[in-house]
């Protein structure tokens, strides 16, 4: 026997199929696109600016069309130095440089880079940071300074190099009276070593140096002081420095434009710090021993910075943190954390690493087999 459909329920089915098909369809998203636009403190040259951008494409790629960072060099909305206000302020939603940068608003700051870490490398100070109570820290006291910024910190550098000098130093006594660019803490370190420091921006520094208004300067790593000009006006380079040892980027939102952000978006931005700080480490890596061997080529002279300027380094270190520790209660309170922190992780690095420089010299030392 044959079941005829009546012409009403023909249309109900035709209608519930309909419905189906719409439901298992992609669905197309009309969400808007939250556009926010970010200034380093960065040249746009420098490989800090592209490690910037690379940040940014990392949080671009996985929000899809509902949420676009833009990254300008610095300069381009506010001077470098006048970043973090401007991020707190909203006149740019978030920005891309280093904490150091913001010493003169208080002098703590300057422990998230300025060294000497107290054993730590830069990686093992982001691991303070992260899970030794540093982060809390840190919000503590932009709070304090009514900042309202939300900071995420990444990218352990590489150990910074003394700088590039007119004239090679060998002796303690050759850093009195030198004109010498850096930042942070390490102004006070180095100008207790008798040094005249002035602390210019990137963008400024190898101009200085060539015209002649400093005699030496540290910027940061091979890479970034060869695009930068420095082989053009100095031919000499010392490597090795406590004075910037442990230092790490930081990514910088404007607190309410960050606030205002679903859920998932900031979970894609905390990922992305986590993400573009390993990639920005390797990337360090491959980048700056390619650079290195350039500079070589070109003539640069390569010295190890002497042990004695070491020592002098961290002598007039203890002596600059006394000082500013009493002054500054939010100072102490963060060197506390850090060295307590340094004391057990250090110990513990140092007792499981195993000398990498003694496989080094086996396969690639002067008294190495030839295969």
């Amino acid at each position: 026997m044959t079941i005829s459909k009546s012409p009403r329920r023909r249309s109900l089915l035709k209608g519930a199929a309909v419905a189906a098909g719409a439901m298992s369809a992609p669905m197309v998203s009309m969400a808007q696109t939250t556009s926010l636009r970010f200034q380093s403190t960065w040249p746009a040259k420098d490989i800090f600016h592209e490690y910037a951008q690379d940040f940014a494409k990392k949080v671009n790629d996985m929000a899809g069309n509902r949420l676009k960072i833009e990254v300008l060099p610095a300069g381009s909305v506010v001077p470098a130095f006048q970043l973090l206000d401007a991020v707190a302020k909203g006149t740019l939603d978030g920005g891309h440089g280093v904490v150091a940068y913001w010493y003169g608003k208080n002098s703590a700051l300057a422990l998230w880079g300025s060294g000497p870490g107290y054993g730590m490398d830069a990686n093992m100070v982001l691991a303070w940071h992260n899970y030794g109570g540093g982060k809390a820290l840190i919000e503590e006291i932009y709070k304090s300074l009514n900042l309202d910024v939300v900071s995420y910190l990444y990218g352990p550098m590489p150990t910074q190099p003394l700088g590039w000098f007119k004239k090679p130093v060998a002796r303690v006594e050759d850093m009195k009276g030198l004109k010498f660019r850096t930042v942070g803490l390490a102004v006070d370190v180095f100008t207790d070593m008798g040094t005249a420091v002035n602390p210019l921006p990137g963008g400024e520094i190898v101009p200085a140096l060539d015209r002649g208004l400093i005699d030496a300067a540290e910027f940061n790593n091979a890479s970034s002081d060869r695009v930068l000009g420095f082989p053009d006006v100095a031919k000499n380079c010392m490597l090795q420095s406590f004075h910037q040892s442990g230092e790490q980027f930081e990514v910088l939102f404007n607190k309410g434009k960050l606030a205002a952000l679903p859920a998932d978006l900031k979970a894609i931005i905390d990922y992305a710090v986590q993400a573009a700080s390993a990639d920005m480490s390797w990337k360090a890596i491959q980048r700056n021993s390619q650079d290195y061997i350039e500079l070589k080529k070109a003539g640069i002279k390569f010295y190890k910075t002497p042990d004695a300027i070491l020592r002098a380094q961290l002598a007039s270190w203890d002596k600059t943190v006394a000082k500013k520790a009493a002054e500054n209660p939010m100072f102490k309170k963060v060197l506390d954390s850090q060295k307590a922190f340094a004391e057990r992780a250090g110990q513990w690095h140092n007792d499981y690493t195993v000398d990498f420089k003694m496989a080094y010299n086996h396969y690639f030392g002067s008294g190495a087999k030839k295969s």
